[in-house]
């Protein structure tokens, strides 16, 4: 089949196949540009049109519309009449990224071909098995505004600070989600079985319109993150372990001085899944730097872990320019490619970052276009690139002791007694520091495209004397993009401070995980006690 014209495929796909699923991560633009360029923008509005059952995703829901604000001079397939636009960003973080709640607007019933299998099947019969008491995972910094012109096509609509968005298209044969119901865990995976298994088509005779007034119902139901960490390298006798260490050491202390094994990554992964987890990270602390890219140990964890594993997954760890031991050259956007085609949602990039605005620093605050932040941006949006910053603190007698450098007065002396401080961004797992503080860092990355700080701390990493928050605070206040709070969780009330005391979206974990000192939903659980909106439905399907 390499050498068949794709329109030819899809022409065939469009005649024979009974149902078809548009999923879509990343740009507007690049997502219709890439229709164009394999010639299949043609025959998918045919199959559209020819009223056999549609699904769209993210952007596969995008793209339906006229046009967006993210690429104004690329137009939609025009299905449905409005523009996407770009949340504001005066009262939220943008992108929109998590876990919310959708209200719905209409009933929706007989989608099922009268096929009740169970009671469980007969309850997603209504609405494509969409919840109000569920949640589901977002992440976009687009959306299309609700309006009334838009009624007979919504389906449900979300709330997002302020804002109120359409998160859920139904009519007719079309039916599309704005967010991700294949990283929705087990709530999402109904969504799919049920417009897979009815008829996916929907008469105006069959649909009730609920007399509901959205403005008045909607309420920002955003759940705070809790995500499970694994730290990922070879072990003495060449496998694949999970491990975790202090202050970034990961060798026993004993005189074998072994590396640390808490268990299989793919293993560790399905457990934190089924405990709850809202995601899950893999930090690559080896890069496999001699392996050629095709063969990255990483790429065939992603694979089995996004089998059986159905929230997101974010890889760290080597994402730069590589070059094979043949001399074969990949481009990080290649590397990025590799690891999304293999089940990676976002990609988490350290050391690189900071070379890159070193350059962008040195060059007049100008964007160079080809730093792996933009190029992986571009193509796949901002939601898909994560900076993983590691700084440690540099005490300082006054401000005037680091003229170049963002100060922060600290309410935790120094070793003598200094009541100043500045975070010095480190490279190569923390092993060299560089002369750039956390504040040029996470403001510049912001400027070439990033999407997510993944905000760990040199000085608490393995303590479990709580996180930084002086950081995280200072960190909130630069930058609109979701900040992630990493290093030092070491009981549960670590969990509430960073969520009452900041405004972070999310907070990470490891050791306590890996360790079974403090279970997930016990986590959760404590939060939902101090009144902060967790998401809890880990019921299997």
């Amino acid at each position: 089949m390499q050498n068949v014209d794709p329109n030819i495929t899809l022409h065939f796909a469009r005649d024979f196949m009974k149902k078809l699923i548009f999923p879509g991560v990343g740009a507007f633009g690049s997502a219709m540009e890439f229709l164009f360029s394999k010639n299949y923008l043609e025959p998918l509005k045919k199959y559209i049109s020819s009223g056999r059952p549609f699904m769209g995703i993210c952007i596969g829901m995008q793209t339906l519309f006229d046009k967006s604000e993210e690429s104004p001079n690329v137009p939609g397939l025009g299905i449905i009449p409005g523009t996407v636009k770009l949340f504001s960003k005066s009262d939220k973080s943008v992108p929109h990224m998590g876990w919310n709640r959708v209200i719905n607007l209409k009933e929706i019933k007989n989608i099922n071909d009268g096929k009740k299998d169970d009671d469980e099947e007969q309850e997603d019969d209504i609405n494509f098995g969409i919840k109000e008491d569920s949640v589901y995972y977002f992440v976009h910094s687009y959306s299309v505004p609700y309006t009334d012109e838009l009624k007979e096509w919504t389906l449900s609509s979300t709330q997002y600070g302020k804002e109120m968005f359409i998160s859920v298209i139904q009519k007719n044969n079309i039916f599309a989600t704005q967010f991700h119901p294949e990283k929705s865990g087990y709530a999402g995976l109904k969504i799919l079985r049920s417009f897979l298994k009815g008829k996916g088509i929907v008469d105006t005779s069959d649909r009730n319109v609920i007399t509901k007034n959205p403005e008045l119902l909607s309420q920002d139901s955003f759940t705070k993150r809790i995500i499970a960490c694994l730290d990922v390298r070879t072990n003495d006798g060449g496998d694949l372990v999970v491990t975790k260490g202090d202050q970034y050491d990961v060798r026993e202390r004993s005189t074998s001085g072994q590396i640390r094994n808490l268990g299989k990554p793919v293993d560790l992964a399905r457990r934190y899944f089924k405990e709850g987890a809202d995601e899950i990270t893999f930090l690559n602390i080896t890069s496999f730097r001699n392996c050629p890219l095709a063969d990255l140990p990483m790429l065939e964890i992603l694979k089995l872990t996004s089998e059986t594993v159905f929230v997101p997954l974010t890889i760290g760890g080597g994402i730069r320019d590589v070059t094979d031991p043949d001399g074969k050259f990949h481009s990080a956007l290649e590397v990025a490619g590799e690891y999304f085609r293999s089940g990676a949602d976002k990609v988490s990039i350290g050391s690189d970052a900071v070379y890159a605005v070193e350059k962008y620093i040195s060059n007049n605050m100008k964007l160079s276009g080809d730093t792996a932040i933009e190029t992986i941006a571009h193509a796949y949006g901002s939601q898909a690139v994560v900076i993983s910053v590691d700084p440690r603190r540099v005490y300082v007698e006054s401000p005037n002791d680091a003229p170049k450098h963002h100060v922060i007065h600290t309410k935790y002396p120094g070793p003598r007694g200094e009541n100043w401080c500045w975070y010095q961004c480190t490279v190569k797992g923390g092993r060299e520091g560089r002369d750039i503080d956390v504040h040029q860092l996470v403001t510049a990355c912001e400027a070439m495209g990033a999407g997510e700080i993944l905000l760990n701390c040199m000085d608490k990493d393995g303590t479990n004397s709580g996180y930084d928050l002086e950081l995280i605070q200072d960190v909130k206040k630069d930058v609109k993009i979701p900040v992630i709070a990493s290093s030092g969780a070491g009981k549960l009330e670590h969990f509430f401070e960073v969520f009452s005391e900041t405004k972070v979206e999310a907070a990470l974990a490891a050791g306590i995980f890996h360790r079974n000192e403090i279970p997930i939903q016990s986590v959760k659980s404590y939060l939902k006690e101090k009144n902060f909106l967790v998401r809890n439905d880990c019921t299997k399907l």
